[in-house]
């Protein structure tokens, strides 16, 4: 058991407001043993952020943290996506995620599909009114989709559990935290999962997540 986990976090690399132990430090604070970074990437950034992300590593270890590298490959053509996921892969990435199609901003009509079908591909964030067939294309290739609970983001995270159970494909319950506010406590994780139509049961399923079955 991984224990209480988040596997999609922002820092100053990107868009976040944290320092990386900061960030790392706050959430080891809150009882986190696993804490992925996986700030914003595109084709021209990926070089820039992983090699920095991961010298926190052993100061991650030295707070009790698990440290996961990781990107999200945010706003790129599906086309370029299973290239840039494979490049995130080979420069360190242990966790890949990509920025889904969320109602809440102009994500390209085919990000969904590509990420679903990507074998390098680990979580699909926020992925908005996903599609039978590119959940059960999650499912095949042990994609997990993302309930989140950021703001907008999370107005279809109902419909994301009923795609996932429908598919057979993975949950995970992360907070996309980009503020020091926007970290969840044990708590409000449980809520996040049970707000989105989990039961109890299904809900500690998702927040026990193996974390050695998702890292590839």
């Amino acid at each position: 058991m991984t224990g209480l986990y988040d596997l999609h976090t922002h820092t100053t690399l990107s868009d976040g407001e944290m320092l990386p132990l900061e960030l790392i430090r706050r959430m080891s604070v809150l009882g986190y043993t696993t804490v992925a970074i996986a700030d914003h990437v595109d084709t021209a950034t990926s070089p820039l952020v992983l090699p920095t992300a991961d010298a926190v590593r052993e100061s991650a270890r030295l707070f009790g943290v698990r440290f996961l590298p990781a990107v999200e490959i945010t706003h790129v053509p599906p086309e370029e996506i299973p290239a840039l996921a494979r490049r995130a892969r080979m420069e360190g990435a242990e966790i890949v995620v990509v920025h889904g199609e969320t109602v809440v901003e102009p994500v390209p009509a085919g990000t969904n599909h590509a990420a679903c079908g990507c074998a390098d591909v680990d979580i699909l964030a926020h992925p908005g009114l996903i599609t039978d067939e590119d959940a059960a294309l999650a499912a095949a290739n042990h994609v997990a989709l993302e309930i989140t609970s950021r703001g907008g983001h999370n107005r279809t995270n109902g419909h994301v559990v009923r795609a996932a159970q429908r598919a057979g494909c993975r949950l995970v319950v992360n907070s996309d935290a980009h503020a020091p506010h926007d970290l969840l406590s044990a708590d409000a994780k449980m809520a996040v999962a049970r707000g989105a139509g989990l039961s109890a049961r299904e809900a500690e399923e998702v927040l026990a997540l193996s974390i050695d079955e998702l890292v590839r």
